[in-house]
Protein backbone atom coordinates (compact mmCIF):
# COMPACT_ATOMS: atom_id res chain seq x y z
CA UNK A 1 0.00 0.00 0.00
CA UNK A 2 2.56 2.48 1.28
CA UNK A 3 5.19 1.54 -1.77
CA UNK A 4 2.25 2.09 -4.58
CA UNK A 5 1.31 5.47 -2.60
CA UNK A 6 4.98 5.93 -2.96
CA UNK A 7 5.24 5.83 -6.60
CA UNK A 8 1.96 7.95 -7.76
CA UNK A 9 3.69 10.92 -5.59
CA UNK A 10 6.59 10.71 -7.55
CA UNK A 11 4.53 10.38 -10.42
CA UNK A 12 2.55 13.35 -10.20
CA UNK A 13 5.87 15.18 -9.13
CA UNK A 14 7.42 14.22 -12.59
CA UNK A 15 4.51 15.17 -14.72
CA UNK A 16 4.67 18.32 -12.59
CA UNK A 17 8.44 18.85 -13.28
CA UNK A 18 7.89 17.90 -17.02
CA UNK A 19 5.19 20.53 -17.64
CA UNK A 20 7.45 23.15 -15.73
CA UNK A 21 10.24 22.14 -17.95
CA UNK A 22 7.86 23.12 -20.90
CA UNK A 23 6.55 25.84 -19.94
CA UNK A 24 10.33 27.10 -19.11
CA UNK A 25 11.75 26.15 -22.45
CA UNK A 26 8.75 28.19 -24.27
CA UNK A 27 9.61 31.08 -22.40
CA UNK A 28 13.32 31.01 -23.02
CA UNK A 29 12.47 30.24 -26.96
CA UNK A 30 10.19 33.20 -27.25
CA UNK A 31 13.10 35.28 -25.28
CA UNK A 32 15.76 34.39 -27.62
CA UNK A 33 13.26 35.15 -30.42
CA UNK A 34 11.97 38.23 -29.49
CA UNK A 35 16.46 39.10 -28.48
CA UNK A 36 18.42 37.59 -31.53
CA UNK A 37 15.45 37.21 -34.53
CA UNK A 38 13.78 40.73 -33.98
CA UNK A 39 14.41 42.69 -36.83
CA UNK A 40 16.54 45.60 -36.35
CA UNK A 41 17.67 48.68 -38.05
CA UNK A 42 20.79 50.54 -37.49
CA UNK A 43 22.07 54.00 -38.36
CA UNK A 44 25.11 54.11 -40.70
CA UNK A 45 27.36 56.41 -41.94
CA UNK A 46 26.24 58.04 -45.19
CA UNK A 47 28.55 59.27 -48.09
CA UNK A 48 26.10 62.23 -49.06
CA UNK A 49 26.62 63.99 -45.64
CA UNK A 50 23.61 66.01 -43.98
CA UNK A 51 22.01 65.50 -47.08
CA UNK A 52 21.84 61.12 -46.67
CA UNK A 53 20.93 58.78 -44.37
CA UNK A 54 22.18 55.31 -44.97
CA UNK A 55 20.96 52.23 -42.38
CA UNK A 56 20.97 48.62 -42.36
CA UNK A 57 18.21 46.27 -42.19
CA UNK A 58 18.44 42.64 -40.59
CA UNK A 59 15.43 39.87 -39.88
CA UNK A 60 13.87 36.37 -40.15
CA UNK A 61 14.07 35.52 -43.23
CA UNK A 62 12.78 32.04 -42.71
CA UNK A 63 9.57 33.54 -41.10
CA UNK A 64 9.35 36.62 -43.44
CA UNK A 65 10.30 35.80 -47.25
CA UNK A 66 9.58 39.10 -48.69
CA UNK A 67 11.49 42.05 -50.56
CA UNK A 68 11.90 45.52 -48.76
CA UNK A 69 12.31 48.58 -50.97
CA UNK A 70 10.72 51.36 -48.95
CA UNK A 71 12.20 54.00 -46.34
CA UNK A 72 9.96 56.24 -44.34
CA UNK A 73 11.92 58.62 -41.67
CA UNK A 74 8.85 60.40 -39.36
CA UNK A 75 9.41 63.30 -37.45
CA UNK A 76 6.96 63.80 -34.49
CA UNK A 77 8.15 67.36 -32.88
CA UNK A 78 4.57 68.80 -30.85
CA UNK A 79 7.23 71.37 -29.14
CA UNK A 80 9.12 72.35 -31.90
CA UNK A 81 9.31 73.52 -35.71
CA UNK A 82 8.60 71.98 -38.01
CA UNK A 83 5.77 70.00 -35.89
CA UNK A 84 5.97 66.95 -38.17
CA UNK A 85 8.17 65.71 -41.19
CA UNK A 86 7.83 62.72 -43.07
CA UNK A 87 10.81 61.53 -46.01
CA UNK A 88 9.73 58.57 -48.12
CA UNK A 89 12.02 57.06 -50.65
CA UNK A 90 12.36 53.81 -52.28
CA UNK A 91 15.04 51.63 -53.18
CA UNK A 92 16.12 48.17 -55.23
CA UNK A 93 14.63 45.27 -53.15
CA UNK A 94 16.52 42.78 -51.49
CA UNK A 95 15.13 39.35 -49.64
CA UNK A 96 18.20 39.38 -47.47
CA UNK A 97 20.09 41.20 -44.87
CA UNK A 98 20.95 44.49 -46.68
CA UNK A 99 22.94 48.34 -46.03
CA UNK A 100 21.36 51.23 -48.23
CA UNK A 101 22.81 54.72 -48.57
CA UNK A 102 20.17 57.15 -49.80
CA UNK A 103 20.51 60.91 -51.02
CA UNK A 104 17.35 62.29 -49.10
CA UNK A 105 18.26 65.82 -50.35
CA UNK A 106 17.47 68.95 -48.21
CA UNK A 107 14.79 67.59 -46.22
CA UNK A 108 17.22 65.51 -44.11
CA UNK A 109 19.36 68.31 -43.41
CA UNK A 110 15.85 70.06 -42.01
CA UNK A 111 14.74 67.02 -39.82
CA UNK A 112 18.23 67.05 -38.62
CA UNK A 113 18.17 71.13 -37.54
CA UNK A 114 15.00 71.12 -37.04
CA UNK A 115 14.39 73.16 -33.53
CA UNK A 116 13.08 70.94 -30.40
CA UNK A 117 14.59 67.76 -32.32
CA UNK A 118 16.20 66.36 -28.58
CA UNK A 119 12.48 66.57 -27.76
CA UNK A 120 10.87 65.27 -30.59
CA UNK A 121 10.36 61.35 -31.74
CA UNK A 122 11.77 59.89 -34.99
CA UNK A 123 10.26 56.74 -36.58
CA UNK A 124 11.91 55.01 -38.99
CA UNK A 125 10.22 52.40 -41.08
CA UNK A 126 11.50 49.70 -43.23
CA UNK A 127 8.55 48.53 -45.77
CA UNK A 128 7.77 45.95 -48.33
CA UNK A 129 5.45 47.58 -50.66
CA UNK A 130 4.31 44.34 -52.99
CA UNK A 131 3.69 42.32 -49.42
CA UNK A 132 2.43 45.32 -47.47
CA UNK A 133 4.83 44.03 -44.68
CA UNK A 134 6.84 47.33 -42.59
CA UNK A 135 8.96 47.06 -39.72
CA UNK A 136 9.98 50.21 -37.57
CA UNK A 137 11.71 51.33 -34.62
CA UNK A 138 10.97 54.99 -32.87
CA UNK A 139 13.72 56.53 -30.68
CA UNK A 140 14.24 60.39 -28.93
CA UNK A 141 15.20 62.78 -31.58
CA UNK A 142 18.58 63.31 -29.59
CA UNK A 143 19.42 59.70 -29.99
CA UNK A 144 19.00 59.96 -33.25
CA UNK A 145 20.90 62.75 -33.83
CA UNK A 146 24.07 61.20 -31.72
CA UNK A 147 23.54 58.08 -33.85
CA UNK A 148 23.73 60.10 -36.75
CA UNK A 149 26.58 62.06 -36.35
CA UNK A 150 28.54 59.59 -34.51
CA UNK A 151 28.11 56.66 -37.03
CA UNK A 152 31.30 55.16 -38.77
CA UNK A 153 30.31 52.12 -40.44
CA UNK A 154 29.22 52.30 -44.01
CA UNK A 155 26.79 51.13 -46.43
CA UNK A 156 29.20 49.79 -48.35
CA UNK A 157 31.42 47.93 -45.63
CA UNK A 158 27.97 46.58 -44.25
CA UNK A 159 26.73 44.86 -47.46
CA UNK A 160 30.60 43.52 -47.36
CA UNK A 161 29.84 42.14 -43.95
CA UNK A 162 26.28 40.66 -45.41
CA UNK A 163 28.26 39.33 -48.52
CA UNK A 164 25.48 41.41 -50.43
CA UNK A 165 26.65 41.57 -54.04
CA UNK A 166 27.55 45.56 -55.10
CA UNK A 167 24.67 46.58 -57.32
CA UNK A 168 25.05 47.03 -61.14
CA UNK A 169 24.50 49.93 -62.69
CA UNK A 170 21.61 49.62 -65.83
CA UNK A 171 22.30 52.79 -67.66
CA UNK A 172 24.40 56.27 -67.71
CA UNK A 173 21.84 58.38 -67.00
CA UNK A 174 21.78 60.93 -69.57
CA UNK A 175 21.28 64.25 -69.84
CA UNK A 176 17.81 65.99 -68.96
CA UNK A 177 16.63 67.15 -72.37
CA UNK A 178 13.24 67.42 -73.66
CA UNK A 179 14.66 65.22 -76.71
CA UNK A 180 16.34 62.37 -75.33
CA UNK A 181 19.40 61.05 -77.11
CA UNK A 182 19.44 56.84 -77.37
CA UNK A 183 20.05 55.27 -74.07
CA UNK A 184 23.40 53.61 -73.89
CA UNK A 185 23.32 49.58 -74.52
CA UNK A 186 19.26 49.97 -75.40
CA UNK A 187 19.29 52.32 -78.39
CA UNK A 188 15.92 53.25 -77.29
CA UNK A 189 14.94 56.81 -77.22
CA UNK A 190 12.29 58.91 -75.65
CA UNK A 191 8.24 58.33 -77.44
CA UNK A 192 7.08 62.13 -77.44
CA UNK A 193 5.79 64.84 -79.60
CA UNK A 194 9.06 66.96 -79.64
CA UNK A 195 11.58 64.11 -80.68
CA UNK A 196 11.81 64.36 -84.21
CA UNK A 197 12.33 60.66 -84.22
CA UNK A 198 8.74 59.99 -83.79
CA UNK A 199 7.84 63.40 -85.52
CA UNK A 200 5.59 61.38 -88.12
CA UNK A 201 3.60 59.59 -85.56
CA UNK A 202 2.51 62.75 -83.20
CA UNK A 203 2.09 64.58 -87.21
CA UNK A 204 -1.79 64.08 -86.86
CA UNK A 205 -2.47 65.24 -83.84
CA UNK A 206 -0.96 68.61 -84.35
CA UNK A 207 -3.11 71.68 -84.09
CA UNK A 208 -6.33 68.94 -83.12
CA UNK A 209 -6.84 68.52 -86.33
CA UNK A 210 -8.25 64.83 -86.68
CA UNK A 211 -9.91 64.83 -89.82
CA UNK A 212 -8.57 62.69 -92.57
CA UNK A 213 -6.75 60.82 -89.34
CA UNK A 214 -7.78 57.67 -87.07
CA UNK A 215 -10.44 57.90 -84.47
CA UNK A 216 -9.36 59.81 -81.08
CA UNK A 217 -9.32 56.55 -78.68
CA UNK A 218 -11.45 56.17 -76.10
CA UNK A 219 -10.10 57.30 -72.59
CA UNK A 220 -10.39 55.08 -69.59
CA UNK A 221 -9.82 54.59 -66.24
CA UNK A 222 -6.96 52.72 -64.15
CA UNK A 223 -7.27 50.56 -61.20
CA UNK A 224 -3.53 50.54 -60.40
CA UNK A 225 -0.24 51.94 -61.73
CA UNK A 226 2.90 51.06 -60.42
CA UNK A 227 6.78 51.64 -60.50
CA UNK A 228 8.61 48.39 -61.16
CA UNK A 229 12.79 48.27 -60.29
CA UNK A 230 15.23 50.01 -62.83
CA UNK A 231 13.87 53.73 -63.27
CA UNK A 232 16.75 56.06 -64.42
CA UNK A 233 15.07 59.15 -63.44
CA UNK A 234 14.98 60.25 -66.90
CA UNK A 235 11.43 62.54 -65.79
CA UNK A 236 9.60 61.98 -68.97
CA UNK A 237 6.61 60.40 -67.06
CA UNK A 238 6.06 63.39 -65.21
CA UNK A 239 6.50 65.78 -68.32
CA UNK A 240 3.66 63.79 -69.54
CA UNK A 241 1.16 63.79 -66.51
CA UNK A 242 2.92 65.13 -63.22
CA UNK A 243 -0.43 64.54 -61.33
CA UNK A 244 0.19 61.10 -61.03
CA UNK A 245 4.03 60.73 -61.25
CA UNK A 246 6.45 62.57 -59.28
CA UNK A 247 10.25 61.97 -59.85
CA UNK A 248 13.15 62.02 -57.32
CA UNK A 249 16.58 61.80 -57.13
CA UNK A 250 16.41 58.16 -57.18
CA UNK A 251 13.22 56.57 -58.93
CA UNK A 252 9.63 57.40 -59.40
CA UNK A 253 6.93 57.90 -56.94
CA UNK A 254 3.29 57.71 -57.57
CA UNK A 255 1.53 60.88 -55.86
CA UNK A 256 -0.81 59.83 -53.17
CA UNK A 257 -4.66 60.27 -54.37
CA UNK A 258 -2.92 60.41 -57.88
CA UNK A 259 -6.01 60.59 -60.64
CA UNK A 260 -6.74 57.17 -62.37
CA UNK A 261 -8.86 58.42 -64.60
CA UNK A 262 -7.34 59.45 -67.19
CA UNK A 263 -5.71 56.03 -68.97
CA UNK A 264 -4.64 57.55 -72.17
CA UNK A 265 -2.15 59.65 -70.38
CA UNK A 266 -1.12 56.98 -67.80
CA UNK A 267 -0.78 54.77 -71.00
CA UNK A 268 1.50 57.35 -72.68
CA UNK A 269 3.73 58.20 -69.71
CA UNK A 270 3.89 54.05 -69.85
CA UNK A 271 5.39 54.32 -73.26
CA UNK A 272 7.21 57.16 -73.16
CA UNK A 273 9.53 55.32 -70.54
CA UNK A 274 12.78 54.11 -71.75
CA UNK A 275 13.24 51.29 -69.26
CA UNK A 276 9.15 49.90 -69.60
CA UNK A 277 9.03 50.07 -65.79
CA UNK A 278 5.81 52.01 -65.58
CA UNK A 279 2.62 49.37 -65.44
CA UNK A 280 -0.65 49.88 -64.84
CA UNK A 281 -4.13 48.12 -64.66
CA UNK A 282 -6.88 49.03 -66.80
CA UNK A 283 -10.51 49.10 -64.61
CA UNK A 284 -12.22 45.89 -65.38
Amino acid sequence: MNTTFIAMAVAILLGIGLLIGIGALSLLSGALNFLFVKPKIEILKSQYGENGFAFSFVWDQTAEPVSFDRLKIQLFNPFGNPVQMEITREFEPSGKDFARDLDLGHKMKDLIEAKGLDSATIEIEVASSRESVTHHISMKGNSFKEKFNNATLSATETNEKFAVPKEITRFEIPERTFISPPLPKTGKALKIATNPEFAAIFAGAAGGDVSGGAAAAANYSVSKVWIEPGCIVCDACEGIFPEVFEVTDTTCLIRPGAPLNDGLRIQEAAEACPVEVIKFTKVG
